[in-house]
């Protein structure tokens, strides 16, 4: 049976001048629109009380199974506002894919595609005001995140009896308000993201707080972000903390670090590697040894890299760094080119400046 989303709208709405005054600035999940979706989920009758209520703090019991087991799963995406004022997501399909498989791997209960994509239509359609013009930057968008979490009261080691599934949401300005800038990375080889049969496929928390430490490792070396190598061996690429990667060789060759379990499956990357195609490039996924990424960068027969995920879409690769050297792909000889094509070709896609010959957008609102 499919959910029915109620919706209480509330009272106490924003005022619309302090709403316009965070859309004009509204930084990246500082600022939560008026209202927020929940469901739950309990053993034996399924998904129930689902609707679209007050957005406000949840109420906790300290001995509520996620604080004590780590038993949740979240995604994230967008909603862009068209030229004609329509409101559009990018590939919600794939999200809510991602999402079950995410749920099988934790053990939480899986939702119907359809009421996943129902819950950002019953809030987007509520809080629609809230969504920003793309402004100057041509980026600004409205971020949505849906997420799941064990909330049954109980302290054992077990798949829990409620979970609670929320959709939250918040105006985010470009990634880069000034323009595209590369980023520097650090090869952790102290930190591993994940491991073979673990969480590393699944969309968890304990994935991006288990990069931490990698992360804050490389900022030590002056460094944006960190790479993470396989966990047995520290011979192959896999992911940074939160973004997929792609190398683009001389030749036509765009090569990304085949999922093997422990990488996450992004859906800016799978569109990736369908675009590629129409660039005249030959998409590979592979196992990428980092010994190849610095030869390779270093003789020249690396073109560019670049990193991708829904916050930066496409972010290029300026630098990269390990314990004893270096390479700066700009003094090699590197360009963005293919990065900044493909980076367009998204945007252009999500914000309706293009045709969606692929039928990769649903409307929300």
């Amino acid at each position: 049976m499919r959910l029915d989303f109620t919706v209480a709208e509330r009272d106490d709405r924003l005022a619309e001048i302090e709403r316009e005054k965070v859309l004009r600035d509204p930084g990246f999940g500082k600022t939560f629109t008026d209202h927020m979706v929940k469901a739950v989920w309990t053993l034996g009758e399924g998904w129930h009380d689902a609707e679209v209520t007050a957005y406000g703090p949840l109420l906790i019991d300290p001995a509520t199974a996620v604080l004590h087991y780590a038993q949740e799963i979240f995604e994230g995406m967008k909603a862009y506002r068209h030229e004609d004022g329509s409101v559009w997501t990018f590939r919600p399909e794939a999200n809510a894919a991602r999402f079950n498989r995410s749920a099988r791997r934790l053990a939480l209960p899986e939702l119907p595609e359809h009421d996943f994509i129902e819950s950002l239509k019953a809030l987007v359609s509520t809080d629609v005001e809230w969504v920003p013009e793309p402004g100057p930057s041509g980026e600004k968008s409205l971020y949505l995140r849906p997420f799941m979490y064990a909330s049954e009261v109980f302290l054992g080691v077990r798949p829990s009896a409620e979970v609670t599934y929320c959709v939250i949401a918040s105006p985010a300005a470009a990634y880069f308000p000034g323009g595209v800038k590369p980023v520097s990375l650090w090869i952790s080889t102290d930190f591993a993201r994940a491991g073979a049969g673990g969480t590393g496929a699944a969309k968890c928390g304990g994935n991006y707080a288990s990069s931490l430490a990698g992360q804050m490792e490389g900022a030590e070396h002056g460094c944006d972000q960190a790479v993470f190598l396989d966990s047995s061996t520290q011979t192959y690429i896999e992911e940074l903390g939160g973004m997929n990667l792609f190398l683009v060789y001389r030749d036509g060759r765009i090569v990304t670090p085949e999922l093997t379990g422990s990488i996450l499956e992004g859906v800016t990357r799978s569109s990736i590697l369908e675009l590629a195609k129409e660039m005249g490039l030959e998409p590979e996924e592979r196992k990428i040894p980092i010994q190849e990424w610095k030869d390779a960068a270093t003789s020249g027969e690396l073109a560019e890299v670049f990193a991708c995920g829904t916050a930066a879409v496409i972010t290029p690769v300026g630098e990269l760094k390990w314990e004893d050297g270096s390479v700066d792909h700009r003094q090699v000889g590197h360009e963005d080119t293919v990065a900044l094509g493909l980076r367009q070709r998204l945007l252009d896609i999500q914000y309706g400046r293009t045709s969606d010959t692929r039928g990769w957008l649903t409307r929300l609102a």
